[in-house]
C-alpha cells in the first residue's frame, strides 16, 4: 500500500495540471482528482493498471464531466475533449510547472500559497499540513478551501511568477521538520522538479542553497534539542554528498553571470561549507558577497548579516559600526550586537544583550540558546 500511495502522490499534481489545462476550474478539478485517487486506492493494490497516469486522468476527467453535465451541449463538448489523446512527457512537465505557478497565485497570502502548494503539488494531506504548521486540521482545511476558491474565481491571469514560486518554496523549507512531514525535504523535492522544468539560474541557485543548508541539518541541534551555532557545529556530521552536489550545481550557475538573491545566498553558504573549520572561513569573500546581495535587495536582514560578517573579517568594532546602520526593530539585531560586544571584550554588556535577545526570541530553541549565552558570560564575571 505504501508504494501505491507514493505513486499516487507523485501522479496527483500531474493529473490536476491536465484537468486545469483542459479548462476545469481549480476547485472542481482538485475535487475530481481526489475522487480518482480514492478510487485508485480501492483498485490498485489488487491490480495496478499498465498506464497509471492515463488511468487517473481518465477517471478524474470523467468525475469532472459527471459533475458538470447539466447542459447537454456542454456535456457533448466535454466528452469530445475527453477522447483527446493524453499529453506526452513535455506536456506533463508543463502541466506540473503551471500548477505550481497557479498555487502561488498573486491574490493568495504567502501562508495560503504554501498550504495550497503542499496540498496540490506536494500531494500532502490536509492533516499532514496542519500537523506541520501546528494548527487544527479544520483550520487548515478552511485555509486551503479559501485558497482554492480564490484561484478558481480569479483564474490563470493572476498566477504567480517564478520569483514568487521560489519564495514559497523557501518558506516551506524554512519550516524544517515537524510532525510526520519533513517540509525541508519536501521543499527540496519540489525545487528539484522546478529546476528540471526551467532553465532559470535563480531556481538552480535556490536548489543549491537548500542542499547546502540541509547538509548541516544533523549538526544543528544537540540530543537534548539545544541549538548549536554554525561556529560550534561538528563539521564531520555535515553531509558531504549534498555539499558536493550543491557546489556542482552552483558553480556553472554563477558562471552564467545572471546573479540573483538565491544564487548569492548559496555562494555564501558554500564558503561556509568549504571551510575546514570556523576559524578558516573566508570572511573577506563572504563580506564581498553580502555587498552584492545588499545592492540587489536593500534588505535590513541582509545588512544585519553583513555586519556580523564584517565583524569577523575586520574586527568587532568594524562590525558594530556596520550594525549601527541596521534598524533597531530588525529581528536578531540584539543577538548580533551581543555577539559582537562579547568579541570586543565587553562581557557585562554582552550578557545583558544576550538576555534581552532571549526575551525577543521567536522559538524555544533560540530563546534557550541565548539564555545559556547570557548565563555563561555572567558566570565568567564571578
Amino acid at each position: 500500500m505504501g508504494s501505491v500511495e507514493g505513486d499516487l502522490r507523485t501522479l496527483a499534481p500531474q493529473v490536476l495540471g491536465v484537468l486545469i489545462r483542459r479548462g476545469a476550474d481549480f476547485a472542481s478539478a482538485e475535487d475530481a482528482v481526489q475522487e480518482a485517487l480514492i478510487e485508485a486506492l480501492g483498485h490498485w493494490p489488487d491490480r495496478m493498471p499498465s498506464e497509471p497516469r492515463a488511468w487517473l486522468v481518465t477517471v478524474a476527467w470523467r468525475k469532472y464531466v459527471d459533475a458538470h453535465r447539466s447542459q447537454t451541449a456542454r456535456r457533448r463538448r466535454e466528452e469530445a475533449e475527453f477522447e483527446a489523446p493524453l499529453p506526452g512527457p513535455t506536456e506533463q512537465s508543463d502541466d506540473t510547472l503551471q500548477l505550481l505557478f497557479l498555487c502561488c497565485h498573486r491574490s493568495l497570502t504567502p501562508s495560503s500559497a504554501v498550504a495550497l502548494t503542499l496540498r496540490a503539488v506536494g500531494g500532502l494531506t490536509t492533516r499532514q499540513i496542519a500537523q506541520a504548521y501546528l494548527v487544527p486540521e479544520a483550520t487548515m482545511a478552511q485555509r486551503i478551501s479559501r485558497a482554492k476558491r480564490i484561484v478558481a474565481a480569479e483564474g490563470l491571469s493572476g498566477r504567480g511568477d517564478l520569483g514568487r514560486v521560489l519564495r514559497v518554496l523557501y518558506l516551506i523549507f524554512n519550516e524544517g521538520y515537524t510532525g510526520d512531514v519533513d517540509l525541508a525535504a519536501e521543499s527540496i523535492r519540489l525545487t528539484r522538479e522546478l529546476t528540471a522544468q526551467t532553465d532559470d539560474p535563480e531556481a538552480t541557485g535556490l536548489l543549491a542553497l537548500l542542499l547546502l543548508h540541509h547538509a548541516r541539518r544533523a549538526s544543528r541541534f544537540r540530543d537534548d534539542g539545544a541549538l548549536v551555532p554554525l561556529t560550534e557545529q561538528d563539521r564531520g556530521r555535515w553531509d558531504t554528498d549534498l555539499i558536493r552536489e550543491a557546489i556542482g550545481i552552483l558553480q556553472p550557475t554563477l558562471a552564467r553571470d545572471r546573479l540573483g538573491e538565491f544564487q548569492i545566498q548559496a555562494a555564501i553558504a558554500a564558503l561556509h561549507a568549504d571551510a575546514p573549520s570556523a576559524g578558516e572561513t573566508d570572511w573577506v569573500q563572504i563580506v564581498e558577497w553580502y555587498d552584492e546581495l545588499a545592492a540587489l535587495t536593500d534588505s535590513p536582514v541582509v545588512a544585519l548579516n553583513r555586519a556580523v560578517a564584517v565583524g569577523e573579517a575586520d574586527g568587532p568594532q568594524a562590525g558594530l559600526r556596520a550594525l549601527g546602520e541596521v534598524p533597531a526593530e530588525v529581528p536578531r539585531r540584539t543577538a548580533a550586537q551581543a555577539y559582537l560586544r562579547e568579541r570586543a571584550g565587553e562581557v557585562a554588556r554582552a550578557a545583558d544583550l544576550y538576555a534581552e535577545a532571549a526575551r525577543q526570541a521567536t522559538s524555544v530553541a533560540e530563546r534557550d540558546h541565548l539564555t545559556r549565552q547570557a548565563a555563561r558570560l555572567r558566570d565568567r564575571e564571578k
